[in-house]
């Protein structure tokens, strides 16, 4: 039996809001987790509103599983109107509240949007940064660059 929450991330799936680059952003945000290998970028446009900068739109990019998807959708439709200081206030339970009480297993996708909507406001975050590792595209960008390479060969006779 499919409960509340699961029917909400599944509807949020099925129609994704805001997602894709935005050429005209202001702002940019990534952030990875190395545990799951999910990434999220997160792109903010503001806009002058009785003298205050609040957030016009925001879109995303995900590279994770569904219940990522569904927080960044529904994170994202949750921002318009704020400001930048109300906006890095929110936190991964707040921003995927919509779609109710996430399992455990799942708050981590909540946090990443929270952790890619810092990162485009330049908000520094409580936790060390993680290292990771070079991704498959520094990879190859790295494969174009002329590189010698010196090859030893040792034989020891028996």
């Amino acid at each position: 039996m499919i409960n509340e929450t699961e029917s909400k991330i599944e509807e949020a799936i099925r129609n994704p809001k805001n997602v894709g680059e935005m050429a005209d952003a202001d702002a940019v945000g990534t952030v990875g987790s190395p545990d799951c290998g999910d990434m999220l970028r997160m792109w903010i446009k503001f806009r002058e509103e009785n003298g205050r900068k609040v957030i016009d739109r925001a879109s995303f990019q995900s590279f994770g599983c569904q219940t990522a998807i569904a927080v960044a959708s529904v994170a994202t439709e949750m921002l318009k109107g704020k400001t930048a200081a109300e906006a890095s206030g929110m936190s991964g339970q707040e921003l995927s509240a919509p779609l109710g009480p996430l399992p455990p297993v799942k708050i981590h996708c909540a946090q990443l949007v929270e952790g890619a909507l810092r990162n485009a406001l330049g908000v520094e975050s409580s936790e060390p940064p993680k290292t990771t590792s070079p991704t498959l595209m520094d990879q190859l960008s790295a494969a174009t660059q002329p590189t010698k390479v010196k090859i030893v060969i040792d034989r020891k006779e028996t």
